[in-house]
């Protein structure tokens, strides 16, 4: 299946805590796609006590496979890129919508969709114009059983395969109860 890596840069911002019991918490703003030549963990900003760093670059795996997901996210009204932290470092990037809402169930999880950048929707796009096929879909006609290829036991049973009365009225043997 054709895939194609685009490696994006990760900026992350962290706010100061509300309470002086809480810590700052890095959360994703943006995604670039032209890469710094910076390191992971750099300070690019301190204003006002927001903190900008740049996390590095990371890759963004686009599937061939998946491309009707890309296509999902493009064609809605704010196309985005989910970013997934772990412990403060970048983990997941991706484009696929459904992927991004599986991700961000984890508790454990920073995730945050930030805006997709044009430059990227245009290499997304021209990824999905290469190998996006439509899929048809087949609605499954139901065929009628018939009794003869029914593997379930009948509803009614026939006489013949009913319970057979040995002794007394209720069709159990001597000396037993119940």
């Amino acid at each position: 299946m054709p895939q194609e890596v685009l490696r994006l840069g990760v900026v992350a911002a962290s706010h100061p805590p509300v309470t002086r019991w809480s810590e700052r918490v890095l959360r994703p703003v943006a995604v670039m796609t032209d890469l710094p030549g910076l390191d992971a963990g750099v300070l690019m900003s301190d204003r006002d006590g927001v903190q900008t760093v740049y996390l590095g670059d990371h890759g963004l795996v686009l599937h061939s496979g998946e491309t009707r997901h890309y296509i999902d996210n493009l064609t809605a009204k704010q196309p985005s890129v989910w970013v997934a932290l772990d412990e403060g470092r970048v983990s997941v990037v991706t484009v696929d919508p459904y992927e991004g809402e599986a991700l961000a169930s984890d508790p454990e999880r920073v995730v945050e969709a930030v805006p997709m950048p044009p430059l990227l929707g245009s290499r997304l796009d021209a990824f999905i114009q290469a190998h996006h096929v439509e899929e048809v879909f087949y609605k499954r006609k139901r065929v009628p059983a018939t009794s003869a290829d029914d593997p379930r036991a009948p509803r009614i049973l026939q006489p013949d395969a009913k319970w057979v009365k040995t002794r007394g009225r209720s069709g159990r043997g001597p000396g037993r109860k119940g």
